[in-house]
């Protein structure tokens, strides 16, 4: 396969997705997070763009399994309610708020950082991964345990990613309203 058909086949992922130049920043995570009170469904409100996220209503599901790991259960609405399952893990039990994660058995492991969260209403997480050494394609969520946050929520959220170095330049709105 040539290069200029690759790159062709990749342009509707790419322009789903935030690159950038350089390499990955590394924000500050969340100080002595706890995985327990992590658990549970949390709603999306805003999100950078990610090509495996196009529905409406998208909400994730933590929870406890028992060798350790979490069961992580991705849903959305696009027509119908879909759901995608899949594992995420604490690598460094020094820095439990930076889990990776996974979605299918033949891919690696993504970071799921956890910048901050107070358990109860919000949280504020992170991805990205570098890309030969050059540029890094990153993610960003606003996750809340409703499926609303007021807006002095979300403009801390989004001083926070910003403070840390994350471009939300091209963060977006997800509608929580639908009746599926």
């Amino acid at each position: 396969m040539s290069a200029v058909y690759l790159l062709v086949l990749l342009i509707p992922v790419a322009s789903a997705q935030t690159f950038h130049w350089g390499r990955c920043p590394t924000p500050k995570v969340q100080s002595n997070f706890s995985l327990q009170p992590y658990m549970g469904k949390w709603y999306e409100i805003e999100k950078l763009p990610a090509h495996f996220e196009i529905g409406e209503c998208i909400q994730a599901n933590y929870s406890m399994r028992e060798n350790g790991t979490v069961q992580v259960l991705n849903s959305q609405v696009n027509g119908s309610r879909w759901f995608i399952e899949g594992t995420a893990k604490v690598v460094d039990p020094q820095e439990p708020a930076k889990l990776r994660v996974k979605f299918a058995s033949f891919l690696p492991y993504s970071p799921y950082w956890v910048l901050s969260t107070d358990y109860n209403s919000y949280s504020i997480v992170y991805s990205c991964t570098n890309i030969f050494k050059m540029f890094h394609v990153n993610f960003a969520w606003i996750l809340s345990r409703s499926p609303t946050l007021p807006a002095v929520m979300v403009d801390y959220a989004k001083k926070l990613l910003i403070e840390e170095g994350i471009d939300i330049s091209k963060m977006t709105h997800t509608d929580q309203s639908c009746r599926v």
